[in-house]
């Protein structure tokens, strides 16, 4: 039987306990609470602080897996579109999509208590994309870099508002928000 190196193994139960807590959290959201996560693990939460160091370890952890995982759906969905305006709806169809798919792991990130660290990376992943966001806009339109940074973070904002309101709106559909948006970017609002 070969052994398996001692660095591997703990990545694979550190791995392990983050889809427990993953599990967790996409049950509780924003409530998930270190025993319950520790008890799905089939562990001591002493065991979990020894992974993760501190709650804020696990949460920081948590948090880089989700905006991992959502900045290369974006980034595919920026990619994939035929024109701009495709590719701002394909973007914006993304990003509503993982909230939909996933509401609480986004209440999670975004609204915990004590989920201070994760925050912290939400608004890191925030700034991130509204830079790439304002790179591209810049490179396509050659637009002057103030006017492409504010637009590129303002869309970003904006899009993440409306998933915060769209989330607590009942009766309303992810494509009719995405085509509202959409829209939006646009120039409905100048136009209406």
């Amino acid at each position: 039987m070969t052994a398996v190196p001692l660095q591997d193994g703990r990545t694979a139960r550190r791995e392990e306990l983050l889809d427990a807590a993953d599990r967790i959290v996409q049950r509780d959201g924003p409530v998930a609470t270190m025993a319950v996560i520790a008890a799905e693990a089939g562990i001591t939460k002493p065991i979990l602080y020894r992974h993760f160091g501190d709650k804020g370890g696990l949460y920081a952890a948590l948090a880089d897996r989700y905006t991992g995982t959502l900045l290369a759906q974006l980034q595919a969905a920026l990619e994939a579109g035929q024109d701009r305006r495709d590719r701002v709806e394909r973007t914006v169809g993304a990003y509503l999509a993982a909230i939909e798919r996933d509401p609480q792991v986004y209440r999670f990130l975004l609204h915990s208590d004590e989920g201070a660290t994760a925050q912290s990376q939400v608004r890191s992943f925030t700034r991130r994309l509204g830079a790439q966001l304002a790179e591209g806009i810049g490179a396509e339109l050659g637009v002057p870099p103030t006017r492409a940074a504010a637009w590129g973070h303002g869309i970003v904002g904006m899009v993440q508002s409306a998933g915060d309101w769209w989330l607590e709106a009942p009766g309303v559909g992810r494509d009719e928000l995405v085509a509202e948006l959409t829209d939006l970017l646009f120039g409905a609002y100048g136009t209406a």
